[in-house]
Formats: C-alpha cells, structure tokens, sequence
C-alpha cells in the first residue's frame, strides 16, 4: 500500500537510463490491469531514444518534461480488442495507474500526461507514430529515476467531507 499512499507526479529526472527489466515490470503492471468483458485493449509503445522523446514533448504545453525524461510509453487502446466500446478509456486508465504504481515500487517517477479524448493530441501522436485508424492514443508516461527534490512521499488527502454513508 506504501506505493498507493506515497505516489507523487514526478516531472524531472535524473540522467540515467531505466534497465529493460524494470521497463518490462513496468509493462507486465499495465497488462495485469481490470478491463471490461477482459477486452484488454492495449498496446504500448516504448520510447528511448532522444529524438523520439523530445517529438512527444511537443503534444502539448504540459509535456515538455518528456524531452529529458530517460523513458517514455505510449499508451494505445487497440479498436480490434474493444468489445465493449464505451469503456475503453476506463480499461487503459486503470493499466495507466498500474504502471504508476509499479514505477514507485521500482524506485522511478512518472507522470501521467492525458491525451484522449482530445482529438487534436489523439492526431499528433498518429501521425508521430504513423498509427492504423484502428489503434486510439490515451496517454503517455515519462519515467526516470526522479531528481534530487522529486521524492515520493505521503501527503494526507483524506476529507471526510467528501464520504456520504447511504445518502447524499
């Protein structure tokens, strides 16, 4: 539970490459995620090199950590898998967290930077990537080791307020 309740949006990294096994853990994390009618409809796509990393800086005003991020995922919900149409963002959002949730118990920080459903995001990463009409972009991640000031740690958002027993 320590990787729930510590889990902070790291924006800045250290210089160091994240080792493939880790990457992989990372990956395993997503794909063990709830879906609907278990339609799983992921597919991910893993961005190392420098150039690559630094075009997907460009998504948006809020991406730009990504150009100095070691790592980053694409997130992709696949059309042909989706069954259950309607519920494809839940699916990927829930294989988002799990990946969050696997880089702090590794030791690494991530942020979640949303793509879906704005169209105009959506496009530029199909574009980017030269994706098929079917495969829909959701989000992307980019992870690293976090910087010196960038720790994980506990920050009580609790409010009982917020909690109704029965009614409203």
């Amino acid at each position: 539970m320590d990787a729930i309740f510590n889990r902070r949006s790291i924006r800045r990294y250290k210089k160091q490459a994240v080792e493939n096994d880790k990457i992989e853990k990372l990956l395993r994390a997503a794909m063990q995620a709830p879906s609907a009618a278990n339609q799983q409809p992921w597919e991910f796509i893993v961005v190392q090199n420098k150039g690559g990393l630094e075009r997907l800086a460009g998504i948006s005003a809020y991406s730009k950590m990504v150009a100095d991020a070691p790592l980053a995922i694409v997130l992709l919900g696949n059309e042909e898998r989706m069954r259950l149409q309607v519920h494809w963002e839940q699916d990927m959002a829930a294989a988002t967290q799990n990946i969050l949730l696997e880089a702090v118990h590794l030791g690494l920080g991530g942020v979640w930077l949303g793509v879906a459903p704005m169209q105009d995001r959506m496009e530029l990463i199909s574009d980017l990537y030269g994706l098929k009409s079917k495969l829909r972009p959701f989000c992307v991640i980019p992870i690293g080791y976090p910087e010196e000031g960038q720790d994980h740690k506990f920050v009580d958002r609790y409010d009982p307020d917020r909690v109704h027993y029965e009614i409203y």
